[in-house]
């Protein structure tokens, strides 16, 4: 019996502009999907220009400059149509979709699906389940105690996995999915025994309570944006009147 950790899985990532889901644009994203634990992946990789000027700052985190977006990045509406496409195609065969920090990537993803495209995950979605598999929720629930920071650079070193090219999403995701598979190997005895399905309702229950854990520990140190418990796409904010 192959268990769901060594049978397919996609990833998905993102470099944007900056670490607001709400606002901030789509420079690069990946698809990653391998058949099996092994397996040589297929790549989908998209470059964009997000038609706002990428901050300084962002490109010193994943190399993408203004003037290489510019020049070589295509226009967000075509892309953000063959991203949601490609990951719809994804949840209808089944396969379980690797996104490290979900409530980040996807909700980006979804707000500039209204913001081009007029639509939604759901909309893409239609009636196919998202099944999401995040590699820092998973870990941080079945290893709990572990001190340290569990960023994906930290989870890479500590299962053993080859991050070529930090935030940059091919290499990202690609890590991140195989993150997932070691999370499944270490805690086999707990992640066989539940189907994606059922860990993608937990990791839901899961990350709330992690969010409120951060809530607390932040409120003991002073004022902090609050952890958002939504999983694995944050409610749209209701508009104004």
């Amino acid at each position: 019996m192959t268990h769901w950790y060594e049978g397919p899985l996609a990833a998905f990532d993102i470099a944007t502009t900056g670490t607001d889901a709400e606002e901030d644009r789509i420079v690069s994203a990946a698809l990653v999907v391998q058949d099996i634990s092994g397996a040589r992946a297929r790549v989908t990789r998209w470059l964009v220009n997000p038609g706002v000027p990428v901050p300084v700052e962002a490109t010193e985190l994943h190399g993408l400059t203004d003037t290489l977006v510019q020049r070589s990045g295509r226009w967000p509406a075509p892309v953000i149509e063959e991203a949601g496409r490609a990951l719809a195609e994804q949840c209808a065969a089944g396969r379980p979709l690797v996104v490290m920090n979900a409530p980040f990537c996807l909700t980006v993803l979804d707000r500039e699906m209204g913001r081009h495209r007029n639509s939604s995950m759901a909309r893409y979605l239609e009636n196919t389940p998202l099944c999401v598999l995040d590699p820092g929720v998973l870990d941080r629930h079945l290893d709990p105690v572990r001190k340290g920071r569990r960023q994906l650079v930290d989870l890479c070193s500590l299962y053993g996995v080859v991050l070529d090219g930090e935030h940059d999403p091919v290499a990202d995701a690609a890590a991140a999915l195989e993150v997932v598979r070691s999370v499944g190997r270490r805690f086999a005895t707990t992640t066989q025994q539940l189907t994606v399905a059922q860990l993608h309702a937990r990791q839901a229950v899961w990350h709330a309570a992690q969010a409120r854990g951060q809530q607390e520990w932040f409120a003991r140190g002073g004022p902090r944006a609050a952890p958002d418990p939504a999983w694995p796409l944050r409610p749209q904010i209701p508009a104004v009147a």
